[in-house]
């Protein structure tokens, strides 16, 4: 017997996350992935978001079970023994077949490990994982276990946002983002060849904006009836667009530049912009699958923008922690460290300050992240606009109202909607 290749994929993707080498969007994507047949590929992506998302919970339990901190295992056998604790604790896997194959990876693996392996996984077969805190009673212990967080992030969401808030913020995090849609305008009947595909459309507060339920929504999207985009994002593009010539100066993977282009239709032109010329032509693969006739592609750096003050729009969807994208990207919690949030806040000062300058008299700046930590949000843009005083919030559409914060700003927040947590700031010159 041996191990499934589905199981040798989740091994691999876990070992990457946690030596912080290939993302697991590209391990999921390598060939041997893809080469699976459906069952078996979406096993493979339970077994390895599952055991992501619920890392801090596996810890727990297995914990009480080895003789020694779970920091000083060999870090192989420790990615092998979550996956089985994943596997007994939340799939209908039956115990012996789990045994047997966490024991199989460890000797194809880490062969000193095999024996370890099947001792704790037996173990914890026989009594179970341990009780958990009490989220009231002791929030952090809670957050670690339960809400699967780094201590770091535990202690930075209670800062930020008290016990309560953070709680629910980690409990909507253990929960898969929901599929959220916006359709083709020039896609004639788009809404009805949907539902023909048996795709329920779910309208959210962002206009145009669903969440789709049932059906295949990737071969719609092949097709460029649909694209799939959190809600939290679309929000920014609607922010963003106005009539005239706008920037988007950090563009890919062209959502936004494609709905800011489809907003304004006729009376406006969007300069999408990417640094990494791998990244431009992928988006130019959406341009032309969206048929979006009013996007222009650049190979261009922010930092170092071509052009001068001649925008109507420039939006800043600036490079962030992601912070606020942990139900759709489990392995983001476990690959960042502290001093990664101020180094992005440098990094997204600098971004904002070089995009600024391409904003005519008049025209409109928004900054984004799909962060929704202070230090790259609020500081940042409370820090700009002390030094450009030309600069000042604009008001929100009415509609946009339901994500205000009442400092100015807008968010969406996870615990309160079913998207990504962003955070918006548009901002006018005068």
């Amino acid at each position: 017997m041996s191990a499934t290749p589905a199981r040798r994929l989740a091994l691999r993707a876990l070992v990457q996350v946690s030596r912080g080498g290939e993302t697991l969007a590209d391990v999921l994507s390598d060939p041997g992935a893809t080469r699976l047949d459906p069952r078996e590929r979406g096993f493979l992506h339970e077994l390895t978001l599952g055991t992501l998302r619920w890392r801090g919970l596996l810890d727990h339990a297995l914990a009480p079970l080895v003789d020694r901190p779970l920091s000083r295992l060999d870090p192989l056998a420790l990615d092998i023994l979550r996956l089985g604790a994943h596997q007994m604790l939340h799939l209908r896997v039956p115990d012996r077949a789990t045994v047997s194959q966490s024991v199989e990876l460890a000797k194809e693996t880490a062969p000193r490990a095999a024996g370890f392996v099947n001792a704790v996984l037996r173990k914890l077969a026989h009594v179970g994982p341990p009780p958990l805190p009490d989220p009231d009673a002791d929030p952090r212990g809670w957050l670690t276990t339960a809400g699967s967080l780094p201590a770091w992030i535990a202690e930075r969401w209670i800062g930020q946002l008290g016990s309560a808030v953070a709680v629910a913020r980690a409990r909507a995090f253990l929960s898969p983002s929901p599929t959220t849609v916006r359709l083709n305008p020039r896609i004639e009947g788009a809404a009805e060849r949907c539902r023909e595909a048996g795709l329920e459309l779910r309208p959210l507060t962002v206009p145009g904006a669903f969440v789709a339920e049932g059906g295949r929504p990737t071969e719609l999207a092949s097709e460029g009836i649909l694209y799939a985009q959190d809600q939290g994002s679309q929000l920014v593009a609607h922010l963003a667009a106005a009539p005239g010539h706008a920037f988007d100066a950090c563009a890919a993977p062209g959502g936004k530049s494609t709905l800011m282009a489809d907003l304004v239709g006729d009376h406006g032109r969007v300069i999408a912009a990417e640094a990494s010329a791998k990244r431009l032509r992928t988006m130019a693969d959406l341009v032309r699958r969206w048929a979006s006739p009013n996007v222009r592609l650049v190979l261009a750096d922010a930092n170092r923008p071509p052009f001068g003050p001649s925008f109507d729009t420039v939006l800043l969807d600036a490079p962030c922690t992601g912070l606020g994208t942990l139900g759709r990207n489990p392995d983001i919690r476990w690959r960042l460290r502290p001093e990664d949030v101020g180094r992005q806040a440098t990094r997204q000062k600098r971004l904002l300050a070089a995009v600024a300058r391409l904003v005519r008299p008049g025209g409109r700046l928004v900054y984004a992240t799909c962060s929704l930590d202070d230090e790259e949000t609020t500081a940042v843009v409370k820090e700009f606009l002390g030094t450009r005083p030309g600069f000042q919030p604009s008001s929100a559409p009415e509609w946009a109202r339901a994500f205000a914060d009442g400092d100015g700003f807008l968010r969406t927040r996870p615990e309160r909607v079913p998207a990504d947590g962003f955070f918006v700031a548009a901002l006018e010159r005068a």
